[in-house]
């Protein structure tokens, strides 16, 4: 996909399809497979919405969390919140033998808490195709695993169409709840050994808004060792296992306490399908890191014909192991039952 595609992509436009090489005009929604009838190739292949859309759901979903501090409540909202995406600008003068010019460079998401040097600094430790660079393929991709790891039927029943009992959307509720209290989190970018200060500042959080765990326990209390780490000679990355560097940026996770667990940038990904995090939003469960699409997963089979989870019990398993919901074992295009 070349940048200019990217550009075209506006927030309410009819998106062309970026996986058939523009032979669908725009996203046409099948009723219930999550794909475009037009031309069969995913919704997230069509890039739908935009910026706002994708800063209301991200804030639905951190709501409730030890992360509601990166949203803000809309006014007049109703308790609606919004995702405070840090964006960051990068400006940098020509040199010429003219008047001097500027190149400007924005991100549409940096990491937040950092110094513009810092944060350039996480930036060019990731591959150059995954830097969110506004108007490049970095970005699109960057919408295209907000939509990939994070569906919002994951998040919300209302936007579930398969859920065919109110004892099925209680317990989508249930699910959702515990898994924004217990194993969400968003991953923090600091120096190796700043972890205690990135500690006290969790815990300050928990004292202004107490997030309690089952155990009792506050969020953000979970390690203790401030002395112990600043008196290390070296750190290792969790995920590869090399040396981390003092001067680099590293990235904790507040779920996996912050003494110990700690991850070189291009290392903090999903262990199950070894995509780079969104965002940094990660779903810690059995000392794991999962995007929320494979945590999800863990905990409830999904359906190969419209995606959802299959909260019920009633579900069909392939030879190959794959499951559909009962009436989502059909072909698609003509409903017969296979």
């Amino acid at each position: 996909v070349s940048p200019q595609t990217c550009v075209k992509q506006k927030a309410g436009a009819a998106a062309g399809c970026l996986g058939c090489s523009g032979r669908c005009s725009g996203f046409q929604p099948h009723p219930w497979s999550k794909a475009c009838v037009a031309c069969g190739c995913s919704g997230v292949d069509h890039a739908p919405g935009g910026d706002a859309e994708d800063d209301q759901r991200m804030g639905r979903l951190l709501t409730g969390s030890p992360c509601s501090h990166l949203t803000t409540k809309v006014k007049g909202g109703g308790g609606l919140r919004l995702y405070k995406r840090n964006r960051m600008i990068v400006t940098n003068p020509v040199v010429s033998r003219k008047d001097p010019t500027f190149n400007t460079t924005t991100y549409d998401w940096a990491p937040a808490g950092l110094n513009q040097t810092l944060a350039m600094r996480y930036m060019q430790l990731l591959p150059e195709s995954q830097r969110p660079v506004s108007g490049t393929d970095g970005a699109l991709q960057r919408r295209r695993k907000l939509l990939v790891q994070l569906p919002v039927y994951d998040q919300d029943p209302m936007k579930c169409q398969s859920l065919a009992s109110q004892e099925e959307i209680s317990s989508m509720l249930l699910f959702v709840k515990r898994y924004k209290e217990e194993v969400l989190g968003v991953g923090e970018v600091a120096l190796p050994g700043e972890g205690g200060a990135l500690r006290e500042a969790a815990a300050q959080r928990a004292a202004k808004e107490p997030q309690e765990s089952p155990d009792g326990s506050s969020a953000g209390s979970s390690t203790n060792g401030t002395h112990e780490e600043s008196a290390k000679a070296e750190y290792h990355c969790s995920g590869c296992q090399g040396q981390l560097s003092k001067e680099s940026p590293a990235v904790y996770a507040e779920r996996a306490g912050y003494h110990s667990a700690l991850w070189h940038p291009g290392c903090f990904v999903c262990s199950a399908c070894g995509q780079g995090l969104v965002d940094l939003v990660y779903f810690w469960a059995n000392q794991k890191l999962f995007c929320g699409r494979h945590y999800c997963e863990s905990v409830w089979p999904r359906c190969c014909g419209c995606d959802e989870l299959i909260v019920g019990q009633s579900f069909h398993t392939g030879k190959d192991g794959r499951r559909w919901h009962k009436e989502h074992g059909c072909c698609w295009r003509c409903g017969q039952s296979l």
